[in-house]
């Protein structure tokens, strides 16, 4: 008997996937057409339930990349996880359900199978974070998991709300649903994408395998709220409180980058804040440009992952970066990797991140926006770079303080070919993409200083952190406690938890157990009690007894 090795099986099977839908999206581009699939599952009265397929190249082209993403991270964990054990290929078959969940979310524009979809993404992602089995993944899994049960909430209410008008496919019909139909979803994809006051599960999810993050961070779990809110663009009233929401979701992951010291919350942190971007991109009217963002950032954040994921293998699962200095010395092209993403991330010209992030600050500029909203985005620009560039300090230049029994491989492996792939893409994909698809068919006209002025907070980022690396414990002990438990975000979700579950019960009491007191369980208690106070009443003394008769003659007279 043949025994197949799985991982290689699905690895070539996702690659070719990928060729293929990215082929049919480049075919969707050049002949500008759409294509519908529907089929009718059930039909009764007004309301029909079909599954439908809607393929543009937007769909498709992102499609291609969470299958060549999810092939790369399958072949990386054929050495990473092992694949002779049974657990592995649990663990592979959890990616492939993950993935599945994802194109069941992207190819729809019905709101049930975008919630199957949906539905799918959180709960495999709880199978996955709690993977290691170890009391700080549940603590992690649970987090995810009933965050993201929040955003379910406001799906299934625009379900329901869609029910009354007879079909869920929101493309058919725009402008003819409610608005409030739209701020639902809206709070869906706030969760999902951990924007504040949501943001503490992101962090969190880090507990789950160093692939896992790959998949889940770059391209799939954080990315479905944008997608979706994408895909709803057409139909949505933004006001101006979903923007100051992504910025101050840019604004807290930056600072508190600066404060963390795990290797893989540190890069969770810096996706927190490339969401908080490409939501605050989508609230200003750039729709294209946040989507090519999206695309750029998959490549070079899961390059990230996976970089950093090589790191934690070869250095005895450690993840503190206070002990991985000096790695270039014995993996120079894993480092050399590691720093490409870092500088794309950074928006390093001529590599994929520059030309997305660089067309979305530019044609920002062109939005009205107040000086507020101004002077926060191109800070968290420079923050960007001042925590990039810390990370490179303590992983490469600060000296070693591991341990001195280590073994370390720099040998072409399942692991290296994988990030040698998205390195590659990490490069090209920006300028690929944006010839292909025309992005740069406008003209911005700006005037120098605001030409330079990002170059200029770049620089001023680099300053920053620079100077915090020489300046050691210049505020107090809270404020680093404030920085690096992500503003104590998850204190204030449990305090507003007990104060609406000590209302929901105080309600409960009130509204819900109306039947207890007024039914037939009230009616044998209060049976019960009369009996019991009659017993009493006629086995007493004589005196209680006189006193009755007497007033019970002075009321009949």
């Amino acid at each position: 008997m043949i025994k197949l090795n799985f991982y290689y099986l699905w690895f070539i099977m996702l690659f070719l996937l990928s060729i293929i839908f990215f082929m049919l999206s480049m075919f969707l581009v050049y002949n500008n057409s759409i294509y519908f699939f529907e089929y009718n599952l059930y039909f009764i009265n007004s309301l029909n339930f079909c599954y439908l397929i809607y393929m543009d190249w937007i769909s498709l082209s992102f499609i291609s990349v969470v299958f060549f993403i999810s092939s790369m991270v399958v072949f990386y964990s054929m050495q990473y996880m092992g694949w002779l054990s049974y657990s592995s290929i649990r663990f592979l078959f959890l990616v492939l359900l993950f993935v599945f969940s994802m194109f069941l979310m992207i190819m729809s524009p019905n709101l049930i199978s975008i919630l199957l979809g949906w539905d799918g993404l959180g709960l495999v992602s709880y199978c996955l974070v709690v993977y290691y089995s170890s009391m700080k993944s549940y603590l992690a899994g649970l987090i995810t998991c009933l965050t993201n049960r929040l955003g379910d909430v406001g799906l299934l209410i625009s379900i329901c709300w869609m029910l009354s008008y007879g079909s869920w496919h929101f493309l058919f019909y725009p402008g003819f649903y409610e608005d409030n139909i739209y701020l639902l979803v809206s709070l869906s994809c706030f969760t999902k994408s951990a924007q504040i006051p949501f943001s503490c599960w992101l962090p969190a999810a880090m507990a789950a395998p160093t692939p896992v993050s790959a998949l889940v961070h770059s391209s799939t779990l954080v990315t479905a709220g944008v997608y979706l809110l994408i895909r709803f663009y057409d139909y949505f009233n933004f006001n101006m409180y979903m923007i100051y929401i992504s910025l101050m979701t840019m604004i807290m992951s930056s600072v508190c980058a600066l404060f963390e010291y795990d290797l893989k919350k540190i890069i969770a942190l810096s996706t927190l804040s490339q969401l908080g971007l490409m939501m605050l991109s989508l609230f200003i009217g750039l729709k294209d440009l946040t989507y090519f963002h999206l695309i750029t950032h998959a490549m070079f954040k899961s390059l990230l992952f996976l970089c950093s994921g090589i790191f934690i293998y070869y250095m005895n699962d450690i993840q503190d970066i206070r002990m991985m200095g000096s790695v270039c010395v014995n993996l120079p092209l894993t480092t050399a990797c590691f720093n490409i993403s870092s500088l794309s991330l950074c928006g390093m010209p001529f590599l994929s991140g520059f030309y997305s992030k660089d067309l979305i600050l530019e044609s920002g500029l062109f939005n009205n926006l107040n000086l507020f909203i101004f002077v926060l985005f191109y800070m968290s620009l420079g923050l960007t770079s001042s925590y990039s560039l810390r990370l490179f300090y303590y992983t490469m230049i600060y000296p070693m303080h591991c341990y001195s029994f280590y073994l370390i491989d720099e040998k072409i492996d399942f692991m290296k070919f994988s990030i040698y792939m998205l390195t590659v893409f990490s490069i090209i994909v920006g300028c690929l993409f944006m010839w292909v698809v025309n992005f740069d068919l406008f003209f911005l006209l700006l005037p120098l200083n605001l030409k330079l002025l990002t170059l200029f907070s770049i620089f001023v980022g680099v300053w920053l952190s620079f100077e915090m690396m020489f300046i050691s414990y210049m505020f107090m002990t809270s404020f680093y406690f404030f920085n690096s438990y992500m503003w104590f975000m998850y204190s204030h979700s449990f305090i507003l938890y007990n104060f609406f579950y000590y209302l929901s019960v105080n309600s409960s009491n009130k509204i819900l157990g109306w039947g207890e007191y007024y039914g037939a369980y009230g009616l044998s208690f209060f049976l019960l009690k009369f009996s019991n106070n009659l017993q009493s009443y006629f086995s007493s003394s004589m005196k209680i007894y006189l006193l009755m008769f007497i007033f019970w003659i002075m009321i009949l007279i």
